[in-house]
């Protein structure tokens, strides 16, 4: 080491940098206790804002969150999770829970959240979503509440599936319609398309093979778009370990990445085909018992949510949402953060919360 690497910067005194080693040496300790304690202790427990399941249908729970202002806006808000993921992600924890925000801001909170289906339920397609379990629930929220308008707030392809809904149901019960992180052109979700490149991936075959598809198969698909932000989280991890609200993070995101859920074959099977290979929802051209799905049917209030560094759903992919659904009253709003980040979280309070409070609570009397 040359001597003038070695020196003091100008301005540091020796008190100065013992304080700085004796620091680095307080963190390494803390991290060695919290490590040997982040090894031992159990799985944090999300997800626990009080709730009933008012409906239980298979794959299918629906649930109504017990309610926390003294006063609630009239139209129920129904929320729609992505068959591939748990819904305690908008459910994390108090104080870093959206359902708890909007319960405390006044809204009377119901959500449609997925359990593993079982093999009797491998024939469970786009049609059985759109127009058996989402009409089904939104029925049931409207005799819960005793309301005949209910917003409908769909979570990546939980939004999907509601603008699908929505489109088929022009003259239906909806108030409002709001999407976060929504996948329309599949062409734009580059990775995945060329993941399941239909001269390579045999989706036939799996489908039959499995019926019902292995969580494994969506959760190596997501690891793929970052094959090293795993390895890169946990270094991250090791070097704040002496942080307990960032370890407290950190577990709850990763618990909820690793609990990926598996999917019925048929759904998987109209994923690949129609969507990633033929894009028919956005061309217009995906049929639905027999209806086209025309997204330009939509009237209802729209809200369309987009994260400006989302892997998953990039925004090419997302883009042409906006313009094709028809609602003369529709706005997108671009925030900062990525695909998981820009609904939960610290980026969520700060930003997704807020804006989505402003939207419905003038739209929700």
């Amino acid at each position: 080491m040359s001597a003038a690497t070695a020196a003091p910067q100008a301005g540091t005194t020796a008190p100065d940098i013992a304080a700085r080693i004796q620091a680095e040496i307080d963190r390494a300790l803390q991290r060695n206790i919290k490590g040997l304690e982040y090894i031992a202790s159990p799985d944090p427990v999300m997800g626990i804002t009080p709730k009933d399941v008012i409906h239980k249908r298979g794959t299918l729970n629906l649930y109504h969150y017990h309610p926390i202002a003294d006063e609630v806006y009239r139209v129920p808000v129904l929320l729609v999770m992505a068959p591939t993921n748990r819904g305690y992600i908008l459910d994390l924890a108090p104080g870093q829970s959206l359902v708890e925000f909007l319960l405390k801001r006044g809204y009377d909170v119901f959500m449609i959240d997925w359990t593993p289906p079982g093999p009797e339920e491998k024939h469970l397609g786009f049609e059985v979503y759109t127009q058996d379990f989402i009409p089904d629930c939104i029925s049931r929220v409207m005799a819960d509440s005793g309301e005949s308008e209910v917003s409908l707030i769909g979570y990546c392809a939980g939004g999907m599936l509601s603008v699908m809904y929505a489109a088929l149901n022009p003259n239906g019960p909806l108030k409002n319609l709001v999407c976060f992180t929504t996948p329309i052109d599949f062409t734009k979700m580059e990775l995945f398309h060329n993941w399941s490149d239909k001269r390579f991936f045999h989706v036939d075959r799996v489908v039959t093979t499995f019926g019902v598809v292995p969580a494994e198969f969506t959760f190596t698909a997501f690891e793929m778009l970052r094959p090293a932000a795993r390895v890169a989280g946990q270094v991250k991890l090791w070097d704040n370990m002496w942080n307990d609200q960032f370890v407290k993070s950190y577990r709850m995101f990763d618990r909820w990445s690793m609990d990926p859920l598996p999917l019925p074959g048929e759904y998987f099977r109209q994923t690949i085909k129609d969507l990633m290979w033929e894009n028919r929802l956005c061309k217009g051209e995906l049929v639905l018992g027999r209806e086209k799905v025309d997204l330009s049917k939509i009237k209802v209030p729209f809200l369309h949510v987009v994260a400006e560094h989302d892997h998953i759903v990039p925004r090419g992919a997302s883009k042409p949402l906006i313009d094709m659904v028809g609602s003369a009253d529709k706005r997108e709003v671009m925030l900062k953060g990525g695909h998981v980040s820009v609904a939960a979280g610290t980026n969520a309070i700060k930003r997704l919360w807020p804006t989505l409070d402003t939207s419905l609570s003038e739209r929700s009397v």
